[in-house]
C-alpha cells in the first residue's frame, strides 16, 4: 500500500509540475506581447516627428536584408527579430522598409542547425551528411531571397499581400484587431509602469525627454529575449519527444506531410531553429537523407511565423493594421517560398543539390565549412553594404 501511494504522489507532483510549466508558458506570452507594446511606444516617444529620417538608412532593401540576417545570425532567433520588427512597425517603422529585415531573418535563422552540425566534424562521412542537412536550409532561404526581392523591389508583391491579409482582420486601420481589443487593457499597466520608471530615470539622470522612449525599447527588446528565450526551453521540456514523434512519423510519407509536420513541430517548440536542428544528427547518423528531411525544413519556415502573428495581437490604435501587415508578410513570404521553389520540378532540386556539393567539399577541407559560416552569414552582408553604397 505504501508503495501505491508513493506512486500517486509521484504521478500528481508530476502532474502538478506539468501544469505549472504550462502555466508559466502562459506569463511568458503575456511579457512577450507586453514587451512588443513596450518596444511601438518607446520608439514613438524616441522618434517623435522625426521617425522616417531615422530609417534613411535602411531605405536601400539591401540594408534591410542585411540588418535582418546578421541580427538573425548573432542572436540565434528569428522569432526574437521578427517580433522586434513587428515592435518597430507599431512604433512608424515603415512596412517597406521592414520586409526585407523579414527576408535576412528567414536566412539568419539557419545559422543554428549549420553549427550544430560541427558536432559531427570527427567522422567524414556522418559530417559530409549533416552539414548537407544543415545548409539545405540555407540553400533554400537565400534562393527565396534571390526570387522575391526583385519582385518586392519592383512590385510590391509582398508588401501588398500582407496589406490585403491584414485588412481582412482589422475593420479600420484607427482601430485596434477586431475581436482582439482586449489585449491592450492587459497590456497597459505593464507598458504605462515602464514609462514611468524611464522617464523617472530620465528626469533623475538630467538626459534629454527622447532617451525615455530609448530606454523603454530597451527594457522591450530585453522582455523579448527572456520571453522567446524561455518560452523554447519550457516548450522543448513539454514537446521535444513529440516532436521527435511526429518527424519519424512524417518522414517517408511524402512532401505534404513532412511540410505539414515540420510546421506543426515548429508550432510545438516554437523556434524553427530547435526543429531543424533535430534533424541534422539524424542525418548525420544515417537515419534519414538529406532528400528526405528537405521539405520538414520548409514546414518550419512555416510554423516559425507564428511568433510574429502572435506578438502583432499586441498592437492597438493606429498603427495596428501595419503591425498584422508585416507579420502577414512573413507568412505569405515562407508559404509562396514553399509553393514556388518547391512546387517547380526545376528548382526543388536546387537546395539539396547545393548542399550535398558544398558537403562534399567541406567532408574534404573542414575550413571550409568555417569560411562558408562567417562568408554567408556576416563576411557577404558587409560587402552587400558596400557595394551598394
Amino acid at each position: 500500500m505504501t508503495n501505491v501511494s508513493q506512486t500517486m504522489d509521484g504521478a500528481d507532483q508530476q502532474q502538478s509540475a506539468h501544469w505549472l510549466k504550462w502555466v508559466m508558458v502562459a506569463g511568458l506570452v503575456y511579457l512577450l506581447l507586453v514587451a512588443v507594446s513596450m518596444i511601438g511606444s518607446g520608439f514613438k516617444a524616441a522618434a517623435g516627428d522625426q521617425a522616417k529620417t531615422l530609417f534613411d538608412f535602411a531605405s536601400n532593401p539591401f540594408a534591410g536584408l542585411v540588418i535582418g540576417t546578421v541580427a538573425t545570425a548573432l542572436i540565434q532567433s528569428s522569432s526574437t527579430v521578427t517580433s522586434i520588427i513587428v515592435g518597430l512597425v507599431a512604433g512608424g517603422l515603415p512596412v517597406a522598409v521592414a520586409v526585407p529585415m523579414i527576408m535576412g531573418a528567414n536566412i539568419g535563422t539557419s545559422i543554428t542547425n549549420t553549427l550544430v552540425s560541427l558536432g559531427h566534424v570527427r567522422s567524414k562521412k556522418e559530417f559530409r551528411q549533416a552539414f548537407a542537412a544543415a545548409t539545405v536550409h540555407d540553400f533554400f532561404n537565400l534562393l527565396s531571397v534571390v526570387i522575391f526581392l526583385p519582385l518586392e523591389i519592383a512590385f510590391g508583391l509582398l508588401e501588398k499581400a500582407g496589406d490585403v491579409m491584414a485588412h481582412l482582420f482589422v475593420s479600420d486601420a484607427s482601430v485596434s484587431m477586431s475581436g482582439l481589443n482586449f489585449i491592450k487593457p492587459l497590456t497597459a499597466p505593464v507598458v504605462n509602469l515602464s514609462k514611468d520608471v524611464a522617464y523617472g530615470v530620465q528626469a533623475t539622470l538630467g538626459l534629454p525627454e527622447w532617451t525615455s522612449g530609448v530606454l523603454v525599447i530597451l527594457g522591450g527588446i530585453a522582455l523579448i529575449f527572456i520571453s522567446i528565450t524561455y518560452i523554447g526551453k519550457l516548450m522543448k521540456l513539454l514537446m521535444v519527444g513529440r516532436a521527435k514523434q511526429i518527424l519519424h512519423n512524417a518522414i517517408g510519407r511524402g512532401p505534404v506531410s513532412g511540410i505539414a509536420s515540420g510546421t506543426v513541430v515548429t508550432v510545438l517548440v516554437q523556434s524553427s531553429s530547435t526543429t531543424t536542428s533535430l534533424m541534422v544528427p539524424l542525418v548525420g547518423s544515417g537515419v534519414f537523407t538529406v532528400r528526405d528531411i528537405y521539405p520538414f525544413t520548409l514546414g518550419a519556415n512555416i510554423g516559425t511565423c507564428i511568433t510574429a502573428l502572435l506578438a502583432a495581437t499586441a498592437v492597438s490604435g493606429d498603427n495596428s493594421v501595419f503591425a498584422l501587415q508585416i507579420a502577414f508578410v512573413h507568412l505569405v513570404y515562407n508559404v509562396l517560398g514553399v509553393l514556388v521553389i518547391y512546387g517547380l520540378p526545376f528548382l526543388r532540386g536546387i537546395p539539396p543539390y547545393l548542399a550535398e556539393k558544398l558537403a562534399e567539399v567541406a567532408a574534404e577541407r573542414k575550413s571550409i565549412a568555417l569560411g562558408y559560416i562567417l562568408g554567408v552569414f556576416f563576411l557577404a552582408p558587409g560587402m552587400l553594404i558596400f557595394a551598394t553604397n
